[in-house]
């Protein structure tokens, strides 16, 4: 990593320190603009699917396809990303994203767009997203001069994508409404320009590969292994599965909630997705202003039963104002969630396996998704939208109560590693009790 022991570091506040770093302030001024496109064209097609189909079942199929490659070839992208130049990857991958979403705006643009076009170039770009998304992960720690600066990296990283999600859904809900969604995919297009401008800027020393072995099969044993030995990882990969799965099931009901239930138009449907972006934007506000990663476990406690309420609560909902405020502590929780589990797992992990371990992470993330759209749009199409949204909450109760039985467990795994690292100071105090959370 670049020293910078010759130029004094520019002095931000503490919720920003990770911006201190040279490589991070690249990567986020290029990734911050990049997710503006990438929130658009996301609103965009999900209302271009909407209106070609009027299908729930359709719109759910259509995220399925766009998701399921995540699922497919994570791991091997977790492999690929600690054996090979990271940051090369990523350009690669930022190109391809970028070929995709041209290919999409000029089909919509030329007025021969159909839902089986949308699927299939959705499923290519869920292919450049599994190599893409594990290895941005990894690669933020390799941006960090100072270990304590990670968390509020990752803490940015998160908020820059639910920033997006604010300003992105907004300006698509306008841009459609007066110029077609093709519009919107074009300008995602000409946004990973400066992503690609950015991870060019950027110097990143070469990474020592001392626990590579000779064949990719031998370290994805090794991932597994290394997964299944460690219960931290896995309890905390479960509930990113659970958040994850419900968490895309109401996004790809919304077209549903605007159109139907709350009787509204694309405007609204942007307005609802910006909602919860506010809320996340609101919960990455909250994490990087915080000093330790101590105290992560019970937010994501807390923040998983708090989403829960929220979807049955947005279940009930017939008022566009009241929809909003839900959605905004949805998209709180959600994010104080998800963040949470993602810093931990970032601060635990052996370094040679980073790459590995957040493939799985994404394998989850992106797994659960798909079947999560795909049963949305299933079960909402015998039951209803709102139907679906309230077992969604009612699972993710469960789910935050069987986490609050694991804490104890979890934790003593994890005050070890903590007292290693020095993030906990004495082991005369008893983990998780003497903590402000």
């Amino acid at each position: 990593m670049e020293s910078s022991h010759t130029t004094p570091q520019p002095r931000f506040p503490d919720g920003l320190r990770a911006l201190r770093n040279r490589n991070y302030r690249f990567f986020f001024v290029g990734q911050g603009i990049s997710n503006i496109g990438t929130w658009m064209q996301m609103v965009a097609t999900s209302w271009l699917v909407f209106r070609l189909t009027g299908s729930s079942f359709m719109m759910g199929l259509v995220s399925f396809s766009a998701q399921l490659p995540a699922f497919i070839f994570s791991p091997v992208a977790g492999v690929v990303g600690d054996r090979f130049n990271r940051k090369k990857i990523l350009i690669i991958a930022q190109a391809g994203a970028m070929a995709q979403a041209s290919a999409l705006a000029a089909v919509t643009l030329l007025g021969v767009v159909n839902v089986w076009q949308v699927m299939a170039l959705g499923f290519v770009l869920g292919c450049v997203n599994a190599f893409e998304m594990p290895t941005r992960h990894a690669l933020v720690p390799e941006m960090i001069e100072q270990r304590h600066d990670l968390s509020n990296a990752i803490a940015l990283h998160s908020g820059l994508f639910n920033a997006a999600r604010l300003v992105g859904p907004a300006i698509a809900g306008l841009l459609v409404a007066s110029a077609g969604e093709g519009v919107c995919f074009t300008v995602n297009a000409v946004s990973f320009i400066a992503a690609l401008a950015a991870l060019k800027a950027m110097r990143i020393a070469p990474r020592n590969r001392n626990g590579i072995h000779a064949t990719f099969i031998a370290d994805l044993r090794e991932g597994i292994a290394y997964l299944t030995e460690f219960p931290p990882i896995p309890i905390l990969l479960a509930i990113v599965a659970v958040l994850t799965m419900n968490a895309m099931m109401f996004p790809v009901l919304l077209p549903i909630f605007a159109g139907r239930i709350l009787e509204g138009g694309s405007l609204t449907y942007g307005f609802l997705v910006a909602a919860s972006g506010l809320g996340a934007l609101a919960a990455t506000v909250f994490l990087a202003r915080r000093r330790s990663v101590l105290g992560l476990d019970r937010v994501i406690a807390i923040c998983f039963s708090l989403f829960g309420l929220g979807l049955i609560a947005f279940s009930f909902s017939r008022l566009l104002l009241l929809s909003l405020c839900i959605l905004t502590v949805i998209g709180f929780a959600m994010i104080g969630a998800l963040t949470s589990c993602n810093t931990i797992i970032q601060t635990i992990v052996d370094e040679e396996k980073r790459g590995r371990i957040m493939s799985f992470y994404i394998m989850v993330f992106m797994g659960a998704s798909p079947f999560g759209s795909f049963l949305s749009g299933l079960i909402s199409e015998h039951a209803g939208a709102q139907a679906t949204v309230f077992g969604g909450g009612l699972l993710c109760l469960l789910g935050s109560v069987l986490f609050a039985l694991n804490l104890p467990a979890m934790r003593r795994y994890t005050k070890p590693l903590f007292l290693k690292m020095g993030i906990i100071k004495s082991d005369s105090k008893p983990y998780g009790m003497d903590q402000i959370y």
